[in-house]
């Protein structure tokens, strides 16, 4: 097998087990480190939230504007993982979150000084850019470490951690955004980079065991991504992720508006709100490591598909029917969100698992199809909010339908990489 081969395999084995080398950091570490590096995408999003729609109206911008400080984000996070994965693959995890870690710390304290709207949007794209660092790597490390079974109970236990940096998130940025104003909510931002980049450089050890040295050269780059997309694995678990996360950010980008302005919630009151979705996020992060050793990667994302398409239906139904108020969204969402912490550690750990060669190549391309996913729903929502829940319910309900499709279909056939 040649280094730019990214699959190895009918069951491949972690780098490390197939160089006969063991893993230097204890699993206790390992999910620390995964929960600081995957959390920072909702803590990055999440805790502003509450403080979007001050945000806008001390701006005087339309809400349009308003939506690209987040759009903006997530585009930069997806577009860079192309580049950083490669980089990563080829210089080794280290550096490449050392290096974003503190790109992200610089941006976190352009943002929060940003004398207006335009320089926000700029500086949260630099924001997402370097997020794409963490979020990569910990999906990488995780290939690097385990086999793609053990991966996906990793991976649902780094999630586990991320769900509570969410529970806090929001809470914290309403607080924030009630007692100071928004510029120190996005302030605390950079205070949970440092922090993150300071366990990086203290307490991480390499994972990739043999770099290629050929990652970054267009051939092995173009024959690398052509392989990956072609994985039906790949294309299964992929789909299945983004999807999920179409669901999730049509609620995160629409949220605020509705709960804030429609349903008249205090900002501290819409931050215990994404609290008890976060909370419930927890609880299908929890489900998802009991039905694994049961049920496989395959039947535990069939069955959470069931709870998804029933909750986003409900939504749905109750919106169309006019029923008007905060349990009418949040008590489907729960549902929505018990699946998603299910469908988000399977999908994201399936997608790479059939890649232990280039496991940063097909995190990066995994991590930027999510994204896009959702820069294109954020354009559709910017047209589309017209003072309803319409908008989120409608969407949440288009998501869950996909999700399920995905689910009993793509992953069932193809949930298991293939023999090589």
């Amino acid at each position: 097998m040649s280094v730019s081969d990214p699959s190895a395999s009918a069951v491949p084995l972690p780098p490390h087990a197939a160089a006969g080398v063991a893993p230097a950091m204890p699993p206790a570490r390992v999910v620390l480190l995964l929960s600081l590096l995957l959390g920072i995408q909702p803590i990055t999003t999440d805790l502003y939230l509450p403080a979007l729609p001050a945000l806008t109206q001390g701006f005087g911008a339309p809400m349009t504007q308003a939506q690209l400080t987040l759009t903006a984000l997530l585009l930069a996070f997806g577009v860079s993982q192309l580049v950083l994965g490669p980089l990563s693959d080829r210089f080794g995890r280290r550096p490449v979150l050392l290096w974003g870690m503190a790109a992200y710390v610089v941006a976190a304290v352009g943002s929060a000084f940003a004398p207006s709207m335009l320089l926000l949007i700029v500086w949260r794209a630099v924001q997402g850019a370097a997020m794409g660092a963490a979020v990569m790597c910990a999906r990488a490390i995780v290939r690097d470490l385990y086999a793609p079974s053990e991966g996906a109970r990793m991976m649902s236990r780094g999630l586990t951690g991320l769900g509570v940096i969410a529970c806090i998130s929001a809470p914290l940025g309403g607080l924030l955004a009630d007692v100071f104003n928004w510029h120190v909510a996005l302030l605390a931002l950079a205070v949970f980079g440092a922090g993150t980049l300071a366990m990086i450089a203290l307490r991480f050890e390499e994972t990739l065991v043999q770099r290629n040295p050929r990652a970054l050269q267009p051939a092995t780059l173009a024959r690398n991504w052509w392989t990956i997309v072609r994985n039906p694995t790949f294309v299964a678990f992929s789909a299945l992720s983004s999807a999920s996360y179409g669901g999730l950010f049509t609620f995160l980008a629409t949220s605020s508006f509705v709960f804030i302005q429609v349903l008249g919630l205090t900002r501290t009151q819409y931050g215990l709100v994404m609290f008890s979705m976060s909370f419930v996020y927890i609880l299908g992060t929890l489900l998802c490591r009991r039905l694994l050793p049961r049920f496989g990667v395959r039947r535990s994302v069939a069955m959470a598909a069931a709870l998804t398409l029933t909750g986003g239906t409900l939504m749905g139904l109750l919106a169309l029917a006019g029923v008007r108020g905060v349990a009418a969204i949040i008590g489907p969402f729960y549902l929505f969100m018990l699946g998603h912490g299910v469908h988000q550690p399977c999908g994201q750990s399936g997608a790479v698992g059939p890649f232990p060669q280039a496991a940063g190549a097909a995190s990066a391309l995994n991590g930027f199809l999510m994204m896009l996913v959702a820069f294109a729903m954020g354009g559709w929502l910017g047209t589309r909010m017209d003072g309803t829940v319409l908008p989120l319910a409608n969407g949440v309900w288009l998501w869950s339908v996909i999700i399920a499709a995905v689910a009993w279909t793509l992953v069932q056939r193809h949930g298991e990489p293939a023999p090589h």
